[in-house]
């Protein structure tokens, strides 16, 4: 047991790239970054270097021997021989290091190290004999991995039977603990012959100078390409502080094809070629690097200290193995009048965001004062352009169609005229919109789903942590699926002990880790929605890689397992499955099998049966209620073409079954959009897809009129945060967004909500379950179906009720009016006021306005009551801080998770949020 303990630690970073192929770097930064970190006082793998991952293959975890650098700029070198003497090939790369402690991580292959000794430093070299890059690693890069079918070739008669890692320790600052460093990199290889070998191509400058002060520098090489023709796939950027943008290119006839332009000061990992590029006999290479020597007063030349510069784009490529060239480097400018047809992009810098500039910060150098009070002063102006956006007149204005003269007469000239002209405004806006439907009594009523729809999308809605949420001292494995039963109890599905990571499958997507049995712990477990109790759980010892979950009419739990590749229906006090579907742990796109599907949907009008399939299919398949197959629909999205067609998926990861309009809304994840297909024929809908989204969304969630959504980490550059959506589903509108309030989302991976809109949101980095509540429940949304409550008869509360309308009709919008408009046509209306202005003159007298008050006061109260469900424009003005609340009081808070304070004259709201559990990186 202790031995395959310390396997799982020396593999915990090797993770998920298994489900997702070959993807860029970027998609995983963040998540990535929250987990590297530099090995303080011992170096994990460090007894056991090597790692059997099957018959064929194996880790190598190369690390620094616990070294303490004694001076900044220091480049310290270590070797590891390859421990087996026939050839092999490297096909993945997963660096442990951090930039805190360390600038940049060559890995070089060669025959003959430079020293013997346990770690020497590296002016004494690298290697005697010629050596080759493999990996290059900067700036909390993320894991590299190579297409499939390519590898680099090391050992045998060709390869070199040595690595050298070589670790420049920046600045020594975080070394006052004195604590030893283990940095380094964990090598996937296989004895599995790859098609393809793969090399590393080298541009570098080594003679250009950068003076003090001056604003552009370009640095330029370019060399004749003589070789076998050679396919690009990955490339990399490297410079220093100074450097503002690095571009690559392949010039053939007189043509530039852009190989890939990045900003340096961005992770340095190796980033995908976009699209395909190959390079023939006599085409031309060509790259730019461009700084700026501001903020330096003397010159600035290539060198090897943090203070010094570098220029280098790094090219991974790969050739037939029979012309297969290991490593080639161009480091002149054969035609500097090449450079004056240069693409312009080469010459603008990349604009990088102040999160992104924290996160990848220099080793050495502060942030100038001026740069941080620009950044400041950017900050403060997006913030008050967001605080502009959200105030109450822009809100109305919104409502209003844009009305914003109406609006802005009001704001600016409240006076008696322009008061009836907004309210005559909202009043043409509630007729046109069809958002005041004849409610007369509070009966029941029949196809009100739209109603409320509508009146969703004209609400404020806001979605909040409930910070009183107990649930977080269970102890939970990686959280793959949510779901309510119909107690609205919270059921969760984890995985254990079992994480899903790099060595879980092979290419072939057959699951590689059997001998660790089935999750011996409870898999399900049911949870009191309140106070997270153990209801219930069950489970054990019957699953290996749990996934998706849902809860069928009847309380059954229908679940996937990825490495099983099945699909089990669960009573709920069974312990056995009632209903398998699929082949155990066969892998498979035919009628009788599934590659690693992600959720199961049960309709609960027919019984019928719909899975997606999933990570290495893209396809929806649905089955009888017996487990019968009946049809399927979907394709691989080609990505080539640019944006996904229609009922193209790249990992359809979540389910939403619709039965109000027979449909279903998939997640479809790579995309970052949600599909709607019908339920009977598969035929596609629409999509829903908003920038905000970003380019991952993992689940989707459906309560009547409303469709809640979390996406995955941004790319490093991109703006879009990760987050929760709520939106109108007939319109795919976005009616709000939610994060948690106490620490950030990791990968939120499903989310569930029931009607109340109570929101559950399960992490599988974070093994965290937040809960968020709506923060205007009683009075924003009208119910599906209107329900008989009377008002109440209380005489107290009648006359507190009337008290407060009394005592704020001064002020704000005429509540006669706007209420009014929402129960009867705005014509009879006019009348009635009409009717009742002329009886206050003819027969109260002075005391004709009290009256009025007062009948105001019984009319608003029957409207705001539990039962009318009503669209209650007071709780849609009054969650905006810039509006004051008079007059607009909530009367009831049933059904809320609101507490509303005692006393009468105010309104304040106790939110509930959830507490966090610990954050524990994981594979999705």
């Amino acid at each position: 047991m202790a031995g395959l303990f310390n396997n799982l630690l020396v593999l915990f970073f090797v993770f998920q790239n298994i489900c997702l192929g070959f993807r860029s770097p970027l998609s995983v930064f963040k998540r990535y970054k929250d987990t590297s970190r530099s090995f303080s006082s011992e170096c994990l793998g460090s007894d056991q270097p090597v790692v059997s991952l099957g018959l064929s293959d194996f880790a190598l975890d190369i690390r620094m021997p616990g070294v303490t650098p004694k001076q900044s700029d220091t480049y310290l070198c270590m070797s590891v021989p390859l421990p087996v003497d026939d050839e092999a090939y490297v096909v993945d790369f997963k660096p442990h290091a951090s930039m805190d402690t360390v600038h940049h991580m060559l890995l070089f292959g060669c025959n003959e190290p430079s020293s013997t000794e346990n770690y020497w430093d590296c002016d004494e070299g690298t290697c005697k004999d010629k050596s080759n890059i493999l990996y290059a690693w900067a700036r909390n890069a993320p894991p590299t991995r190579l297409p499939k079918g390519v590898g680099f070739r090391v050992g045998g008669e060709t390869g070199g039977r040595f690595f050298v890692l070589q670790v420049h320790y920046g600045d020594i600052s975080a070394f006052r603990d004195k604590h030893k460093d283990c940095s380094g990199v964990t090598l996937h290889l296989t004895h599995q012959k790859q098609p393809l070998i793969a090399g590393m191509y080298l541009m570098m400058s080594v003679n250009t100078v950068i003076p003090p002060g001056e604003k552009v520098v370009d640095a330029d090489i370019a060399c004749h390409y003589k070789r076998f023709p050679m396919h690009l796939f990955a490339y990399r950027v490297h410079t220093h502080r100074l450097g503002k943008v690095v571009s690559g290119y392949r010039v053939r006839n007189g043509q530039w094809t852009l190989i890939g332009r990045q900003s340096p000061q961005l992770p340095q990992a190796f980033y995908p070629v976009e699209h395909p590029v190959d390079v023939s006999y006599d085409d031309t290479l060509a790259a730019r690097c461009v700084f700026s020597g501001e903020g330096r007063t003397t010159e600035t030349h290539i060198g090897g200290t943090a203070n010094d510069e570098m220029c280098n784009f790094y090219i991974m490529y790969y050739m037939e193995a029979k012309h297969a060239v290991s490593y080639m480097t161009c480091t002149q400018n054969a035609n500097p009048e090449l450079f004056r047809n240069i693409p312009q992009e080469a010459n603008i810098p990349i604009q990088i965001m102040s999160d992104m500039l924290k996160m990848t910060h220099g080793h050495h150098e502060e942030t100038k004062d001026s740069d941080k009070s620009s950044l400041l002063q950017q900050a403060k102006k997006e913030e008050e352009e967001i605080l502009e956006q959200s105030n109450f007149y822009s809100l109305l204005s919104k409502l209003l169609g844009e009305r914003e003269d109406v609006v802005h007469v009001y704001k600016h000239n409240p006076t008696e005229k322009a008061e009836s002209d907004l309210v005559a405004e909202i009043a043409n806006v509630v007729q046109k919109k069809d958002l005041a439907r004849e409610i007369t009594n509070h009966e029941e009523r029949d196809s009100t789903n739209l109603v409320r729809d509508r009146i969703q999308s004209e609400h404020d809605f806001h979605i909040e942590e409930a910070v009183e949420w107990p649930g977080l001292d269970l102890k939970l494995g990686q959280i793959s699926g949510l779901a309510l039963d119909a107690e609205n109890n919270l059921v969760i599905f984890h995985r254990g002990d079992h994480v899903w990571d790099e060595n879980s499958f092979d290419n072939t997507f057959v699951y590689q880790q059997r001998g660790l049995g089935p999750i011996e712990q409870s898999t399900i477990l049911v949870l009191h929605p309140s106070n997270a109790k153990l209801l219930r759980s069950l489970g054990k010892s019957l699953f290996y890689l749990p996934h998706g979950l849902s809860i069928d009419k009847n309380g059954n739990y229908w679940v996937t397992d990825v490495a099983l590749h099945q699909v089990f229906k669960l009573g709920p006090d069974k312990k056995e499955p009632l209903l398998t579907l699929g082949v155990a742990l066969q892998p498979g796109s035919d009628k009788n099998h599934f590659c690693q599907p992600t959720d199961v949907a049960v309709d609960p009008n027919t019984g019928s049966i719909y899975v997606s399939d999933g990570y290495c299919n893209s396809r929806i398949i649905q089955f009888s209620p017996n487990g019968l197959y009946v049809m399927q629909w979907g394709e691989g999205t080609e990505t080539s073409l640019g944006r996904a067609k229609p009922g193209q998926f790249h990992i359809p990861h979540s389910l939403a079954l619709i039965p109000d309009f027979s449909q279903l809304c998939v997640a479809d994840r790579e995309n970052g959009r949600i599909q709607c297909f019908r339920l009977e024929t598969g035929e596609f809908i629409r999509e829903i897809k908003h920038k905000s989204f970003g380019r991952e969304l993992f689940a989707v969630s459906y309560v009547p009129g409303l469709l809640f959504a979390v996406n995955g980490m941004p790319y490093p550059g991109e703006a879009e945060p990760v987050q929760g959506f709520v939106m109108n589903f007939s319109t795919g509108e976005i009616i709000d967004t939610f994060i948690p309030l106490r620490k950030s989302f990791e990968m939120p991976h499903d989310v569930v909500a029931s009607e109340d809109e109570t929101v559950f949101v399960g992490d599988v980095h974070a093994r965290a379950v937040w809960k968020f509540a709506s923060t205007e429940k009683s009075g924003t949304i009208v119910e599906g179906r209107l329900k008989n409550n009377p008002e109440s008869t209380d005489p107290i509360k009648k006359q507190e009720k009337q008290h407060l309308v009394q005592q704020h009709t001064s002020t704000g919008i005429s509540f006669v009016l706007i209420t009014t408009l929402l129960i009867i046509p705005v014509v009879v209306l006019l009348a009635i006021l009409l009717f009742i202005r002329w009886r206050k003159t003819a027969v109260y007298g002075g005391d004709g306005e009290h009256k009025l008050d007062s009948s105001s006061g019984r009319i608003l109260g029957r409207v705001r009551g539990k039962g009318s469900g009503g669209l209650n424009l007071g709780n849609f003005f009054a969650s905006h801080k810039s509006y004051s609340r008079k007059g607009f009081d909530r009367v009831s808070t049933e059904g809320s998770d609101q507490e509303k304070d005692e006393d009468e004259g105010t309104d304040s709201e106790e939110e509930c949020s959830a507490p966090q559990t610990p954050p524990a990186p994981s594979s999705s």
